[in-house]
């Protein structure tokens, strides 16, 4: 993976923690770094289902990946913060 694509993983994956936090009710008690990397991995794990599902490349906007990747970040932020607060 080049530079530029480790770069657009990072902003991507900032991108899909931030709605998946936005989709969530309440205040999560998570840094950003945390939120990051949930974010980065709903992105590539939702980029995976996608594909499996046959949905990943389509024209225009990959609408129904975007929902996967959005979906799996709320969980992971739910998830994670569900997690830090018994410890």
């Amino acid at each position: 993976m080049e530079i530029s694509g480790v770069i657009s993983a990072i902003v991507i994956g900032v991108l899909i923690g931030t709605l998946g936090r936005l989709v969530l009710p309440g205040r999560q008690r998570i840094g950003v770094l945390w939120t990051i990397g949930v974010g980065i991995a709903a992105a590539f794990v939702g980029t995976g289902i996608a594909a499996g599902l046959g949905v990943a490349d389509t024209k225009g906007v990959d609408w129904i990946e975007w929902l996967i990747q959005i979906g799996l970040a709320a969980a992971g932020v739910a998830a994670l913060e569900r997690f830090k607060a018994r410890h």
